[in-house]
């Protein structure tokens, strides 16, 4: 009993009372601190409203965000050759007016916006046909046009992929909607031709006229004075077979042959060729 009647004398003293009393007063000091605080950095019972940027341009997003204290990043580029390059397509909170939610300052705002070209892989298509070579451009979204060149072992296939006037390599990344040179092997024989008058010409201007022909095949049957490549290379042919005659006709797939000399004199000018 007199244990009790310590404790009720010490709880009901001005010591205690005092001290008490002081622990509830830091207690709520410290709780509203702590509200005060909590409600400075996380802006409690902020509402600012998201403006709808998409269709707009990104190069414009600063100053759509002007004034709102609302940052914004773009995450990726989306590629749609319908848009102008840097249209915002999508944004991260949506736009106020439309989703009814507010944000608080400082939040950022993703952003995707659109490109007008893409990268892509070139296939490597020699030696596969023409129709498949065809189907790989179009579903790589290239743009492509075939041209033929004279072959018998690559009939119908790929002999060459060009862009812009030069040979692309496999894996070489291009825009899409580049345009791709098929060069495609075609073995015909029997189409007539103009027979070319080589009268005159060197070796190598000869064989590059024939070889510029449909499939056609050029031989030297013979070069007089000819006992080096130098001899060669001035040597000039003086006939040839099938022999040429004015509006002669040779068929795709057939061989012209030509004799030269390196001592040719043109005998129609009865001078060396200049």
């Amino acid at each position: 009993m007199d244990l009790l009647k310590k404790l009720g004398n010490f709880v009901w003293s001005m010591a205690f009372l005092i001290n008490f009393g002081s622990l509830i007063l830091l207690y709520i000091i410290m709780f509203f601190s702590l509200q005060g605080c909590l409600d400075g950095r996380t802006h409690h019972g902020e509402k600012i409203s998201v403006p709808d940027m998409v269709g707009k341009n990104s190069n414009n997003a600063k100053s759509l965000l002007a004034g709102t204290n609302l940052n914004y990043v773009i995450l990726d580029s989306i590629y749609d050759p319908s848009k102008v390059s840097g249209t915002i397509l999508e944004q991260d909170p949506g736009a106020t007016s439309s989703t009814k939610l507010y944000v608080k300052q400082g939040r950022t705002i993703k952003l995707r916006v659109s490109k007008r070209t893409m990268l892509v892989e070139m296939p490597g298509l020699v030696d596969k046909s023409q129709r498949f070579a065809e189907g790989v451009l179009r579903n790589r979204e290239f743009r492509y046009s075939i041209d033929y060149k004279p072959s018998r072992e690559a009939h119908g296939a790929v002999i060459s992929q060009m862009h812009k006037g030069e040979k692309i390599a496999k894996g070489t990344r291009l825009p899409i909607g580049s345009r791709i040179k098929l060069i495609i092997g075609r073995n015909e024989s029997g189409i007539p031709l103009e027979l070319p008058n080589l009268y005159g010409l060197s070796i190598v201007e000869a064989k590059q006229r024939v070889d510029n022909m449909l499939n056609m095949e050029f031989f030297i049957g013979s070069c007089t004075g000819c006992l080096t490549s130098a001899d060669s290379s001035i040597a000039r042919i003086f006939t040839q077979s099938p022999e040429f005659e004015e509006g002669a006709i040779v068929a795709s797939g057939s061989s012209i042959t030509v004799v030269a000399s390196k001592e040719f004199v043109d005998l129609e000018e009865n001078q060396p060729p200049q």
